[in-house]
């Protein structure tokens, strides 16, 4: 089965009419789409990895569609302009895209910062049937205001958030628009669709409480998976993130 599987470089437009990147890799039927949204200054292709990751599930019989939001990656933007609200409607035109190819599912999975989109999107589409997140922020606004460069400096109207990862410059706008999204509500709004919520224990970005506070504020069928001593990354534990989330994928919605 796994040798009629290929990989195609795919495009669509977004909501602004920005052109997004794409990678679909899918086999002769055109079933279950698992859409993969990548974290915040993240990239469809995960260094790799989620390409692998797409690879594993293809041998289980499910297509996947990884995707750069808008400013990200090779899709068209400028990352100083992201919000919350742009990458749901980015996720949006993605699962247009699915439904004009023939697909059937759709699954949405995200990681960190992709894992606070799909939450919020879920709430607003029906149209998907599962949702997982892989350390997701609960609380994207106080997470994201606590990475602020304390003395709030600003070059040329844009503001320096700083983490282990580096320095990057955003808009005012994606602060003020972080206030009005609230993932656990959104979460609490996916029942009775089943939700996977997959953490590391020794996660020091996004601590595992944002885990918890996503699976208590929603419905049946859920799951939260704790990987012990597993970071923000998964680093060492990308294998079981991967297990996890395919042993999920098989309750739920066998190929």
């Amino acid at each position: 089965m796994t040798g009629m599987w290929t990989w195609e470089k795919i495009s669509y437009p977004n909501k602004q009419g920005l052109k997004l990147a794409g990678l679909l890799y899918s086999g002769p039927a055109r079933g279950t789409l698992v859409v993969v949204c990548h974290g915040f200054t993240g990239s469809k292709e995960g260094g790799g990895r989620a390409v692998a990751m797409a690879e594993e599930m293809g041998k289980k019989g499910y297509a996947s569609l990884l995707f750069d939001f808008s400013g990200c990656g090779e899709s068209e933007g400028v990352f100083a302009d992201i919000t919350l609200t742009g990458h749901i409607e980015d996720l949006a035109g993605a699962i247009a895209y699915g439904l004009e190819s023939g697909f059937q599912q759709f699954i949405t999975l995200g990681r960190s910062f992709g894992g606070t989109t799909v939450l919020c999107h879920a709430a607003l589409d029906k149209r998907v049937a599962g949702i997982c997140t892989w350390a997701a922020p609960a609380e994207p606004s106080k997470l994201f205001n606590d990475f602020r460069e304390q003395e709030n400096a600003k070059k040329d109207s844009l503001i320096p958030l700083t983490d282990h990862s580096g320095t990057v410059m955003v808009g005012e706008k994606f602060f003020t628009d972080l206030e009005q999204h609230d993932p656990a509500h959104s979460a609490a709004m996916i029942a009775p669709r089943p939700l996977l919520a997959v953490h590391g224990q020794s996660d020091a970005v996004v601590p595992v409480a944002n885990a918890r506070k996503i699976y208590s504020s929603a419905g049946f069928p859920k799951e939260l998976k704790i990987i012990p001593q597993a970071d923000h990354q998964f680093t060492r534990h990308y294998h079981e993130a991967w297990q996890i989330t395919l042993d999920w994928l098989a309750k739920h919605f066998p190929p």
